[in-house]
Formats: C-alpha cells, sequence, structure tokens
C-alpha cells in the first residue's frame, strides 16, 4: 500500500522559508515522478514543482521558479520542498504526490497516489 505523508507546514510570516517533507513508502518509485502540488481556497490544485525519482530532473511552476526547490532523498524514500521567500499569496494546503514519469511534467490526471496535505500559511 502506497504512502506519502507530509510534513512541515505552518503559520509563517512573509519573507521566510520552510521545508516540506514528504515521506514515500509501499513500492519502488524507480520510474515515476514525484511533486508536489496545493491548493488555496476556492482555487484548482495546481502543480507547484515535480521531479523524476531516477534522474532528479526538475520542474517549476512559473510562482515558483527562483524560490522553490525541490529534491528527493533516494535512501531515505523522501521528496522534499524548500520554500524560500514565502508571499501570503503561497498560502494554501501542499500536496505530495507521484504517478509514473510519463510526458514532460506531473500533471493531476497522471497523478496515482496522494497524500493529504500539509498546511502552509503565510502572514503579511
Amino acid at each position: 500500500q502506497v504512502q506519502l505523508v507530509e510534513s512541515g507546514g505552518r503559520l509563517v510570516q512573509a519573507g521566510d522559508s520552510l521545508r516540506l517533507s514528504c515521506a514515500a513508502s509501499g513500492r519502488t518509485f524507480s520510474g515515476y515522478r514525484m511533486g508536489w502540488f496545493r491548493q488555496a481556497p476556492e482555487k484548482e490544485r495546481e502543480l507547484v514543482a515535480c521531479i523524476t525519482w531516477n534522474e532528479g530532473n526538475a520542474y517549476y511552476a512559473d510562482s515558483a521558479k527562483g524560490r522553490f526547490t525541490i529534491s528527493r532523498d533516494s535512501a531515505e524514500n523522501t521528496v522534499y520542498l524548500q520554500m524560500n521567500s514565502l508571499k501570503p499569496e503561497d498560502t494554501a494546503a501542499y500536496y505530495c504526490a507521484t504517478g509514473p514519469s510519463i510526458g514532460r511534467i506531473l500533471t493531476r490526471s497522471g497523478v496515482y497516489y496522494w497524500g493529504k496535505g500539509t498546511l502552509v500559511t503565510v502572514s503579511s
């Protein structure tokens, strides 16, 4: 049974940094792509960043470029999202997700497994 367990979300101030973690278990993720999505109230869930498990090739949404870094630790089966220079508009529930590495990025329709999410709140 695949499990993705997020942690690290909390209340921070604008300009602060935060690192989210996603502990993955239940299968081998070779050939998969790991991603972080976020969903703000009354908005659609959107991709923030994703990374191929094998090669470590990363993709970032425009909103994340230059501020966020996605990484994975194969030995620990953990994916991280380092978020710097946080803004109030980054406030959202952040979800870890994974699916086969098909195409250029991890899309919502391509996700096989979702975590339950961790809440990030950025105050101004």
